[in-house]
């Protein structure tokens, strides 16, 4: 860790604390599950009172995220998102943490609102029920009335959390670093991921944020009577509070009520994927989470859309490689599926291309020949999503999420109809992806861009060619090289040699007796030169040995 990191450390030494608390408990039960009798492992215990040790690694990285509070418990739902980072198994467990955190006091909810909008509250709506419907890591939610008659709710940031999202980003900066450091963790791309969780929290933060998603859905589908999006109100809405529609219905996930009531599963199924497909394939911009709490089943079969603080958004240039990948599946073609993924990802330098075009040839051969009606696509993404984890491809994080939406999409379709198939309903959408993907307009306004970029380049190049041969005349042309991972073996060259002068120093003391001497004929400094050079010989091969390039054949 840098040094100018030690100032936070000191300025946030209670939490780091608490945290590193948390973390070796957690660890600590893991070894006892693996070496401890069987009595020991009742010993740590979570909040819940559940023994640590007898759960999987996985449910221990999410109990220790829960316990960490609402910073780490919106890291763990972000890494749910990026099985292709952490696992499938690992974002499948993540997916679980609940988020339900202590509401805060009526009169500090008060405070906050009025703060925001300098006015009391009275003045402001008609009726505001002091107790909270629920409460996350970010906000709770208040029922209330409006003075001209609405019934609303009203979304109101916790006082205190951004000061601790702040303190808490803090140490994950400093987590990240030294996790860089660590040889098992390097591959999980620890900064990277720090980085991606500082703009997702920086936008949940902004509630103005999730306003102008929450208008930007309403705008793509007023012409739909089959989903509502809540009316928000800008008059009461700050980057802290949020005041939106209260939607009546049934939530998703409460099947039986929906089926005693009346509904059509079948269509309630149907018309939930119509709608987030129209997302994807038609506007460029989708809800990010269809978890069947976050959707409500209204009268007539119309869904009722709510959280709209994660979303994602597909470009052009996305909706391409989408349409690249289907058509490579669909005509079996892995050698094209194989450049696909490498184009789309982040490859690292050493992965082995000929192992990776194997496993995708396996991948083809297998999902290309099933009927739509039958076609797994969970199965089919998670599998796609392990071979990319499993060679170490980065994919771009609205890749991840988009993944992640269609997997839990089918899920939740299949939860109130186990015959539903995404896929076929996905089929006029693909046909028109692929449609668009070739049509005249798309290739004008591609070749557009690219006579745009054509003309800049030549503009731009005269003046750079003659800047160049203006250097090379003054004689003020240099060439600056970058030698990756050279400073390591230098660094070990100069130890290597530092060493071996000590030794040859320490020998000649020794054999020629300088004083002061040791039990009468041992040179005390040869004696302890000695003993300097062995230990900074074993540190110089215990380096290169953990290297793994002590004696491997490049």
């Amino acid at each position: 860790m840098r040094i100018s990191s030690i100032p936070q450390i000191y300025r946030h030494v209670n939490r780091w604390g608490e945290i590193l608390a948390v973390l070796s408990k957690y660890e600590l039960a893991h070894f006892i599950s693996r070496l401890g009798p069987d009595f020991t492992k009742d010993i740590l215990k979570s909040r819940g009172g559940a023994a640590i040790a007898r759960h999987r690694w996985e449910t221990r990285v999410r109990l220790a995220l829960a316990e960490l509070g609402p910073t780490f418990i919106k890291l763990g739902q972000v890494l749910s998102t990026r099985p292709d980072l952490v696992g499938i198994e690992l974002a499948d467990e993540l997916q679980n943490l609940q988020d339900n955190i202590a509401a805060d006091p009526p009169e500090v909810v008060r405070a906050t609102i009025e703060a925001e909008f300098g006015q009391p509250i009275d003045q402001l709506f008609a009726e505001f029920d002091p107790e909270a419907m629920a409460s996350a890591s970010i906000g709770q939610v208040h029922r209330a009335r409006l003075l001209s008659g609405e019934d609303v709710v009203v979304k109101v940031q916790h006082a205190d959390i951004r000061k601790k999202v702040h303190v808490d980003l803090d140490i994950l900066a400093g987590l990240a670093q030294l996790a860089e450091r660590i040889p098992e963790f390097r591959n999980y791309r620890p900064k990277g991921i720090v980085a991606e969780f500082q703009r997702v929290m920086r936008r949940e933060l902004d509630f103005s944020r999730e306003e102008r998603n929450i208008q930007q859905f309403a705008h793509d589908f007023r012409d739909d009577p089959t989903v509502h999006i809540p009316r928000t109100y800008p008059e009461l809405c700050t980057e802290r509070v949020l005041t939106m529609e209260l939607i009546q219905g049934i939530k998703l996930a409460d099947t039986r009520q929906l089926a005693e009531r009346g509904f059509d599963l079948d269509e309630v199924a149907r018309r939930g994927a119509n709608v987030y497909l129209t997302m994807i394939f038609c506007n460029g911009i989708y809800h990010a989470d269809p978890h069947p709490g976050n959707v409500l089943v209204m009268d007539g079969n119309v869904l009722g859309l709510l959280d709209f603080g994660m979303v994602g958004r597909v470009d052009e240039r996305l909706q391409e490689e989408m349409g690249e990948m289907l058509l490579a599946v669909s005509r079996q073609d892995p050698v094209h599926m194989t450049a696909v993924i490498t184009r789309v990802g982040a490859t690292p330098a050493a992965m082995d291309r000929a192992a990776l075009g194997l496993d995708v040839a396996d991948f083809v051969s297998h999902y290309g020949t099933q009927p739509l009606d039958r076609f797994d696509l969970s199965g089919a993404l998670k599998e796609m999503t392990e071979i990319i984890r499993r060679y170490h491809i980065m994919l771009p994080a609205q890749i991840s999420m988009l993944i992640k939406m269609l997997i839990t999409l089918e899920g939740t379709a299949r939860m109130l109809s186990p015959r539903f198939s995404l896929v076929q309903v996905m089929a006029p959408y693909r046909k028109e992806l692929l449609l668009r993907r070739l049509s005249p307009w798309r290739r004008l306004r591609k070749m557009r861009r690219l006579y745009s970029e054509i003309e800049h380049l030549v503009e731009v190049m005269p003046r750079g060619v003659i800047d160049i041969l203006q250097q090379v005349q003054s004689g003020k042309f240099d060439v600056h090289l970058d030698h990756r991972g050279l400073e390591p073996s230098v660094n070990r060259l100069v130890l290597g040699m530092l060493t071996s002068a000590i030794f040859l120093g320490s020998s000649l003391l020794l054999s020629r007796n300088v004083p002061p001497l040791m039990f009468g004929t041992v040179s005390a400094p040869g004696l302890a030169a000695c003993v300097i050079s062995i230990g900074l010989g074993l540190r110089l091969w215990r380096a290169i040995s953990k290297s793994g390039k002590l004696d491997r054949r490049q």
